[in-house]
């Protein structure tokens, strides 16, 4: 029996038990501070789309840049914002001379396009460069390194190069090109050049943006014709074997084998006949005739109406290919697809039922 000091002696003892929760660890918050006073900074730092537009009318390269970051984003947001820049840019576009350039690893692209880009800014050209730099397929990075390539190009106050990765998509021509050249267009740039991955049967994505497509070749590469796609010679509005100057000889015999072959070529929609020239990126030789052929293509075909009809396919072209990336786009955000996607996938590696049907439930299935 406790006596009344040992009662009240009790009574004021506090007991731990193993079973109390102590308190822990103060744990941090899911979204720091920082990143959410940043993302409130950003939200002031938006720039309105009237000011964006004639930001890029008065040739505002930092508008102009910001405006490219728009269109290159995949939030929806941005998205929706782009498309109404795009939309007050468009009547200010389509002034420019559209070039686009490929070839096969090595062939000097870059170099080219710095050599040509320097000659053109020097005749008061001002000239926009989109260098296309391919994404890897298991990062998704990008290198982005041609402004290094340019190194005397990107520092011209007549031109403009930016970089953009290929993220995937076809032939590694970004998937924003077109809207890019037109923000370039309304900015003032008169010669907009696309510099593409490199030779490939998807290339004809490069093509559908452009007037005039060269193509650069190697002399020195053995039999200059194997392993030359027909549909890339096809597309070709001209082709020029760089760097003659290694071995003069071997460029004349790989220039006169691409002449002998485009004889078996039926002739081009736009009634062209495609020229084989010889240049030298290093020694500047043939940049001249090359940009001489150029503007003789684009009068020639604004003359017989090709150019004009050319850019007309192009825009229906960039419609079927809008509604078939929005029709994938909405399919994968469906309500519940990703899970019907893995059960499908699950369902085929058991054998339970055919890819071909498996595809067919799933699009039934998806708010399209």
């Amino acid at each position: 029996m406790m006596d009344e000091k040992d009662k009240k002696t009790y009574s004021n003892f506090e007991f731990e038990s193993a079973l109390n929760v102590q308190e822990g660890v103060k744990q941090p918050e899911q979204i720091s501070n920082f990143y959410l006073e940043k993302m409130r900074q950003n939200k002031r730092n938006e720039i309105p789309v009237d000011t964006l537009v004639d930001g890029i009318l008065h040739g505002d390269r930092v508008m102009l840049s910001r405006a490219i970051t728009l269109v290159e984003s995949s939030r929806f947001d941005h998205r929706h914002k782009a498309q109404q820049v795009i939309e007050q840019c468009i009547p200010y576009s389509g002034k420019s001379v559209r070039v686009g350039i490929t070839g096969v690893p090595g062939a000097g692209k870059s170099t080219t396009i710095e050599a040509l880009g320097k000659m053109l800014t020097a005749l008061n050209h001002k000239l926009a460069v989109l260098a296309i730099d391919p994404s890897s397929e298991r990062s998704k990075g990008s290198i982005l390194g041609d402004k290094t390539r340019m190194e005397e190009l990107s520092t011209d106050p007549n031109a403009f190069i930016r970089p953009s990765p290929s993220a995937g998509s076809l032939g590694g021509v970004a998937r924003k090109t077109r809207e890019i050249i037109i923000l370039c267009e309304a900015a003032g740039f008169d010669t907009v050049i696309v510099e593409t991955v490199g030779v490939g049967q998807s290339e004809v994505a490069a093509h559908s943006m452009v007037d005039f497509f060269l193509l650069l070749q190697l002399a020195n590469t053995g039999d200059e014709l194997q392993g030359i796609k027909r549909g890339i010679m096809e597309m070709a509005d001209m082709i020029a074997i760089n760097k003659c100057d290694i071995d003069p000889d071997k460029a004349k015999l790989a220039a006169q084998q691409f002449r002998n072959a485009l004889h078996l070529f039926p002739m081009p929609d736009s009634g062209w006949t495609v020229p084989v020239t010889q240049c030298s990126a290093y020694s500047k030789e043939g940049l001249q005739e090359i940009w001489n052929k150029i503007l003789e293509y684009v009068a020639f075909t604004k003359k017989n109406g090709y150019f004009y009809q050319k850019r007309q396919q192009q825009n229906l072209r960039i419609l079927d290919e809008t509604i078939e990336n929005t029709l994938k786009e909405r399919f994968y955000n469906s309500p519940g697809m990703e899970e019907r996607i893995e059960k499908a996938r699950r369902d085929i590696l058991e054998n339970k039922v055919s890819a071909y049907s498996a595809a067919e439930r799933l699009v039934e299935s998806s708010s399209i």
